[in-house]
């Protein structure tokens, strides 16, 4: 029996061994294994590549399975360790991951999916040794923790194994963006030296940058409330750029879920930005499809910020099914042929104007809205999706004095020094993704801040999970501080920040 390594992906990342066993006995070829159609369809594909290319097709019974055999597999990518496992059937072969499709004329092919399937595997395995169809081997060869061969067709992958000169077909390549990490707690981290968008511009408005501070350092929901062209969308744009730096994973991540999108994917230094259309369909937020799940907006803002702009013109539907993302930082979904699961951990930031007309809060302009018409707009947000945001912020009203303060680069520094503050003390998590068993281990108040949280719980009746989103906001507000504990200033600037509603 010999054996190569494959990958494929249905609720994770699934490390797959690829056996093979030529016994006497009627000529035959089968695979077995839960295998799709993709990969039985292999078996012709190979019989026809072999014999095209005129290699001998083994007059034995040959049995591929696909261990292990309770996990379904999906993908051509599976072609290139069957092949070579038929090919070389006597051959003493190392322990490689293999991917590729077969082309008829014996070329070794890439596939829509296999980019991603190497940055999960990356993040999964360390140092894994994987042999790629030769066209993406230059930009593989680029992704951390894997040693990259790039093989071009059959006579390659034959010459690779007998004469054993791996060298001759690695490929190694650092990418700029590795070249200069941060170490934070042994951790490494990627500097964010982009400011395409700079804070600067927006004029005024300091309770809101300071809350963008807040949520940026412990990536906290952010709910703006103001007239038209207040600057809410500035600010939320702006946000990604003055975010904590991204780990390795993080960027990996990042990239690979882009790849699950069908998008030609770079690593990037800033964190991603999602700004889906209120029209959107409920499929295109959240993932689906007809019958395989499709990845969504709320996974592809995964480490990043996700925008909703005009939040109550969106769908009820659409709305309501933020409860599960914004709480669990997860999603799943489910098809008849898959079941998958993607991480959700954003900062969602909402923007709404105060009533239909937008003038409410405006002292110059009159609000031309009926009080049935502002509640009725009020009320398509829920009170469980407002316990669900951080932070809320009503916009200033314009005025010829505003000035500009901090810039993108001068925020982003302050953060980055909030940021290496909490990592000091052992925290993985940022602030506003803490487990509630974690709360009580990284948010440690002082006895006033005690009795100013136990206040504002009787007397505005806080849920459990106000409470933990106070608590998780104010850790923010005392990391800018470069405070160890939670003081009384921290926690009423906290609940300064809750939406009146929620409160």
């Amino acid at each position: 029996m010999k054996k190569l390594k494959c990958i494929s992906y249905d609720e994770n990342l699934d490390i797959i061994d690829v056996e093979s066993t030529l016994t006497r006995g009627l000529p035959g070829f089968g695979i077995v294994g839960l295998a799709n159609i993709a990969i039985k369809e292999s078996i012709e594909r190979i019989k026809a590549t072999l014999l095209n290319c005129n290699f001998n097709f083994p007059a034995k019974k040959i049995t591929i399975n696909l261990s292990p055999s309770g996990i379904p597999k999906r993908g051509s990518h599976f072609d290139l360790a069957i092949a070579t496992l038929i090919l070389l059937h006597n051959e003493d072969l190392q322990d490689f991951f293999v991917v590729g499709e077969l082309g008829l004329d014996g070329s070794i092919k890439s596939t829509n999916e296999l980019f991603s399937l190497l940055l999960f595997l990356s993040a999964k395995v360390k140092n894994a040794r994987v042999i790629v169809p030769k066209s993406i081997a230059l930009k593989a060869s680029m992704i951390p923790n894997l040693e990259i061969f790039g093989l071009e067709n059959l006579n390659e992958v034959i010459e690779f194994f007998k004469e054993k000169n791996y060298d001759k077909f690695k490929f190694s390549q650092i990418h700029p963006l590795f070249e200069n990490p941060i170490i934070l707690n042994d951790e490494i981290f990627i500097a964010n030296q982009n400011f395409a968008l700079d804070f600067s511009d927006v004029k005024g408005q300091e309770n809101a940058k300071k809350a963008c501070m807040i949520a940026a350092l412990g990536m906290h929901n952010i709910l703006f409330e103001g007239s038209p062209g207040s600057g809410k969308s500035m600010c939320a744009k702006r946000l990604v750029y003055i975010m904590p730096p991204q780990n390795l994973d993080e960027i990996l991540m990042q990239s690979a879920y882009m790849s699950l999108n069908s998008s030609e994917c770079e690593f990037s230094q800033t964190r991603i930005f999602r700004h889906p259309h209120h029209t959107s369909t409920r499929a295109s937020i959240f993932g689906g499809g007809t019958k395989n799940a499709k990845i969504g907006e709320v996974a592809l803002a995964n480490g990043g910020v996700l925008f909703f702009d005009e939040f109550p013109h969106f769908s009820k539907q659409i709305i309501e099914s933020l409860r599960e993302p914004l709480e669990d930082h997860k999603i799943h979904i489910a098809r008849v042929n898959s079941k998958v699961t993607y991480e959700t951990k954003f900062s969602f930031i909402a923007a709404q104007n105060p009533c239909p007309c937008g003038n409410l809060f405006s002292k110059n302009l009159s609000c031309t809205c009926s009080e049935v018409e502002i509640k009725k707009y009020k009320n398509r947000i829920s009170a469980p999706i407002l316990d669900r945001i951080d932070l809320y912020v009503a916009m200033d009203e314009i005025s010829a004095k505003d000035k500009a303060s901090l810039t993108s680069k001068e925020m982003s520094q302050k953060i980055f020094e909030a940021f290496a503050f909490s990592k000091k003390r052992g925290q993985k998590e940022f602030n506003g993704k803490l487990k509630d068993e974690d709360i009580k281990k990284f948010c440690i108040m002082e006895n006033s801040a005690q009795e100013i949280l136990n206040l504002a719980i009787s007397r505005y009746k806080l849920s459990q999970r106000g409470i933990n989103k106070t608590l998780k906001v104010a850790r923010s507000i005392a990391d800018l501080n470069a405070s160890e504990f939670i003081n009384k200033e921290h926690i009423l600037e906290a609940l300064n920040f809750r939406i009146k509603n929620a409160l």
